[in-house]
C-alpha cells in the first residue's frame, strides 16, 4: 500500500490515507480518545481529505477504524454545551451535512467497513456511503441513538434512513433509540453484507469495486411513504410513541415523525432536519438528557482500577435478587456458585436464572455457555476460591451477621466480602467479622438485568482499597458504580422512602391509587408510586420503612401495616392497592385527575429527602445524587435529577412551597438542612 500521511504541518491528524495496488483508497479514523467521535475537527478534516479524493479520484474509498473500541460512537457530546444559539447549532449541522453530502456524491464507490458501534453520527456518515459492511461480534452494533440526548440525527440521518431501510425499520430504529446487531441491520438493509474479522478487508475490497445500485425502498414503504398515506401512519406512530414518551416531556420523537411526514425522506428534509435540530437542542428535556449522559459518564470513571479481573463469584441466597446477580454475572463471562441451605431452593435459583438468560441472550449457544458457568452449591465450597462472595439473603440483621462469620473463615484472605442488603446498615452487618473493614455493600435493584446501578455502600472503617475493587467489579459486569455511606437505605431506597409514604398517606385520605399514581406519571415518573410499591411487595416496603421511619422522621403509615397484615401484599399475592392479574394491575378507568397539589406532595417528599442525603453526605454531591435517582429509582430523565429539578424550579421557591405544606400537614415537609448547601450553589448546572 502506498501511503498519504498527513504532512508535518497537515490540518488532517485525525484520518490516514492509503491507495493499495488496486487503487483503493483506505480511509482510516483514529481520533485521539479511547473512542472514535465525529467531532468538528473530525468534519472539518474530512472534507479536506475528500478534496484530495476529487482532485484525485482513486478506483474507490474504504471508510473503516483502527481503533479496537469500534468504528464511531457519534457525535461529540461535549460541543453541545459550547452551542450558544439556534442559529449557531443549524450553521455547524449544515456545515456537517454538506461535508456528508459530498461523501455521499463521490464519483466511485465508497464503502464503510463497521467494526464496532456504529452509533448517531457515525452511522450516519455510514449512511453516506453506497455501501455498508459490518463485522459480526459481540460488540458490533448499529444505532440512531439521539432521542436519549433530547434531539434526533442532524446529520442526514432522518432521510438517509428512511431512503436505505424504509419507512417502518428506520422509524423503529430512530423512535426507540434502540441499536441493533449485525444480523437484524441485513435483515433490515441497512447494511449489505456481515463478515468476519478474518475477511472483512477482502470483502470491504469487493464493494469498492462494486459499481453503486439505486436502492428502492420495498413495496410496502414505497406505498407508506406516499405523500397522501404519510399523514395516516404518522398518526398511528404518534399515538404509539406517546404511550411510552409523554410528548410534553420528551419532543424528539414527534419532531422525526413531523420531518418524516412533511418531506417523506426528500432532498427539503436535510435542511428542515438541521433547523428541527437547532431547536431541540436547546429545549429544556434535551439540556437535561445530555446532562444525565455526563452523569452517566462520570458514574463509569468512578471504577478506577483497570487491571483486575474477577474470575469467580460465589453468590449466597438463591431467591429472586440472588438469582439474578449470579446469572448476571454468568453473562458478564464470569464462574457463578450460587449456594442455599436446600436442594429446592438452588434449583429454584438456576431456573430462574435460565429465565434470564433466555430473555437477555436468545442465541442457544450463548444460553448455553453462560449456563456451564453457573453452578448449583450446597456446601458452600464455592466461597474458598472466590474472588467475591455477595449475600443476598432475607432482610434479616442476625442471620447476615451469622452468615458473615461463616464467609469469612471460608472465603480466601483477599477475597472481597459484599452485602445485597437494600436497607440494613454496614457497619451493623460488619459488626460480626474479625476484619469489618474489608466488608462492602454492593446494591443491586430490581430486575438486576434491566436497572444499571449498582450502590457500592461503605463506612468510616471501609478499606479504599476494598471500595476501589468494588467499583472495579460493578464496572466489569456493565453497571454503573454510586458509591455510598452505609447510612439507612443508602441513597435510592432512602430518596424514595418519603415519595411512597406520601403517596400511602394519600390513599389513606382518599384519592384513589390510580390518580396518584396518574400525578406521579403525568410528571414523568416511569411508574406510579402504589404501583411500584405493589411490585416491590408491601411486606418488603413495610420492612424496610421500619428501619428508615427514625430518619426520614417519617411513622409507619397504619394503611400499610394494615395491608400487609391482611396478607395483601401487592403482585405476590394478586392483591394490594391493586388487584393483579397475569403481572398487571387492574386500574379504574373512570378515577378523576387528582389536583396539582397532590403531585406536588409526591414530588417534593422526594426531592426534600434527596436534598438531606445530600446533608448526610449519603453521597459526595448533588450530582450524584441526581445519578443515582435518575439511574436506580427511574426519576424523569427529561428533569435532570431531583436537586436539578429543584434548581432548575427555583430553591426559594421550592422551600416556599416546603414550608407551605409543612404548615398543612406537619413537620415530614419541614425543609430540609440540605438546601442551604445547594442555595449557595447559585444557577442550575449544565
Amino acid at each position: 500500500m502506498s501511503s498519504k500521511q498527513p504532512e508535518p504541518d497537515s490540518p488532517v491528524r485525525n484520518w490516514t490515507l492509503e491507495t493499495d495496488p488496486s487503487d483503493i483508497a483506505w480511509l482510516g479514523l483514529r481520533t485521539a480518545g479511547s473512542t472514535n467521535v465525529l467531532s468538528r475537527q473530525v468534519l472539518l478534516e474530512l472534507d479536506t481529505v475528500l478534496d484530495a479524493l476529487y482532485t484525485a479520484p482513486p478506483n474507490g474509498l474504504i471508510i473503516f477504524s483502527p481503533k479496537e473500541t469500534g468504528f464511531i460512537a457519534g457525535a461529540d457530546v461535549n460541543e453541545f454545551p459550547e452551542l450558544k444559539s439556534e442559529d449557531q447549532a443549524y450553521e455547524q449541522v449544515r456545515a456537517g451535512q454538506r461535508v456528508l453530502d459530498r461523501l455521499a456524491a463521490l464519483p466511485f464507490p465508497t464503502v464503510a467497513a463497521i467494526d464496532g458501534v456504529a452509533l448517531g453520527g457515525g452511522l450516519e456518515l455510514a449512511l453516506a456511503c453506497d455501501w455498508r459492511i459490518a463485522i459480526e461480534s459481540e460488540r458490533s452494533t448499529l444505532g440512531l441513538p439521539e432521542v436519549q440526548l433530547g434531539v434526533h440525527p442532524g446529520l442526514g440521518g432522518t432521510v438517509r434512513a428512511v431512503q436505505v431501510m424504509g419507512v417502518r425499520n428506520a422509524m423503529q430504529l430512530m423512535l426507540t433509540g434502540k441499536p441493533i446487531k449485525p444480523a437484524k441491520a441485513l435483515r433490515q438493509k441497512l447494511v449489505d453484507r456481515v463478515t468476519t474479522r478474518d475477511s472483512w478487508r477482502t470483502d470491504a475490497a469487493e464493494f469498492a469495486l462494486r459499481t453503486p445500485v439505486s436502492r428502492r425502498m420495498p413495496l410496502p414503504d414505497l406505498l407508506l411513504n406516499l405523500a397522501p398515506v404519510r399523514p395516516l401512519l404518522a398518526k398511528i406512530l404518534r399515538k404509539q410513541v406517546a404511550v411510552k414518551a409523554n410528548p410534553g416531556h420528551y419532543p424528539a420523537p414527534q419532531a422525526i415523525i413531523n420531518l418524516w411526514q412533511k418531506y417523506g425522506a426528500g432532498p427539503p428534509g436535510f435542511d428542515a432536519e438541521a433547523l428541527s435540530f437547532a431547536r431541540l437542542v436547546f429545549t429544556p428535556a434535551s439540556q437535561n438528557l445530555v446532562r444525565v449522559f455526563f452523569l452517566q459518564d462520570r458514574l463509569k470513571g468512578l471504577a478506577k482500577i483497570a487491571d483486575i479481573e474477577f474470575r469467580h463469584v460465589h453468590v449466597v441466597g438463591a431467591g429472586t435478587m440472588g438469582a439474578d446477580i449470579a446469572a448476571w454475572c454468568a453473562i458478564r463471562g464470569m464462574s457463578v456458585t450460587l449456594q442455599d441451605r436446600e436442594k429446592r431452593f438452588v434449583d429454584g435459583g438456576l431456573e430462574k436464572a435460565q429465565s434470564v438468560f433466555k430473555r437477555k441472550l436468545k442465541d442457544a449457544d450463548r444460553i448455553a455457555e453462560a449456563s456451564k458457568r453457573l453452578v448449583g452449591d450446597l456446601t458452600g465450597e464455592g466461597a474458598h476460591s472466590a474472588d467475591l462472595v455477595i449475600e443476598a439473603i432475607f432482610e434479616d440483621l442476625e442471620a447476615k451477621q451469622a452468615l458473615f462469620k461463616e464467609i469469612e473463615e471460608r472465603a480466601r484472605p483477599d477475597a472481597l466480602l459484599a452485602t445485597n442488603t437494600s436497607s440494613i446498615p454496614l457497619k451493623l452487618i460488619a459488626g460480626s467479622l474479625n476484619s469489618p473493614q474489608r466488608l462492602v455493600g454492593l446494591h443491586f435493584f430490581n430486575p438486576v438485568a434491566l436497572m444499571p446501578l449498582v450502590e457500592v455502600v461503605h463506612t468510616s472503617t471501609t478499606l479504599h482499597a476494598a471500595i476501589d475493587v468494588a467499583t472495579a467489579f460493578v464496572k466489569q459486569i456493565g453497571k454503573l458504580p454510586l458509591p455510598c455511606r452505609g447510612l439507612p437505605g443508602f441513597l435510592v431506597n432512602r430518596i424514595l422512602a418519603p415519595y411512597l409514604d406520601e403517596a400511602i398517606r394519600l390513599q389513606e385520605e382518599g384519592v384513589a391509587p390510580e390518580s396518584i399514581d396518574q400525578a406521579a406519571r403525568d410528571f414523568g415518573m416511569p411508574v406510579g408510586p402504589l404501583e411500584l410499591a405493589d411490585s416491590v411487595g408491601l411486606d418488603i416496603l413495610l420492612h424496610v420503612a421500619t428501619i428508615l421511619a427514625d430518619t426520614i422522621h417519617r411513622p409507619l403509615p397504619p394503611a400499610l401495616k394494615q395491608l400487609v397484615a391482611d396478607k395483601r401484599l401487592g403482585e405476590k399475592s394478586g392483591r394490594g392497592f391493586y388487584y393483579w392479574e397475569n403481572g398487571k394491575p387492574r386500574k379504574q378507568s373512570d378515577t378523576p385527575p387528582a389536583g396539582v397539589e397532590v403531585q406536588q406532595r409526591l414530588i417534593l417528599s422526594l426531592v426534600n429527602e434527596a436534598a438531606a442525603c445530600l446533608e448526610d453526605h449519603v453521597v459526595a454531591d448533588a450530582d450524584l445524587a441526581d445519578a443515582g435517582t435518575i439511574f436506580g429509582a427511574g426519576f424523569a430523565p427529561f428533569r435532570g435529577g431531583p436537586l436539578q429539578y429543584a434548581r432548575t424550579e427555583g430553591l426559594p421557591q421550592i422551600r416556599a412551597a416546603l414550608e407551605s405544606l409543612q404548615r398543612q400537614y406537619g413537620d415530614r415537609f419541614a425543609p430540609s438542612a440540605g438546601w442551604g448547601a445547594l442555595e449557595s450553589e447559585g444557577s442550575p448546572n449544565p
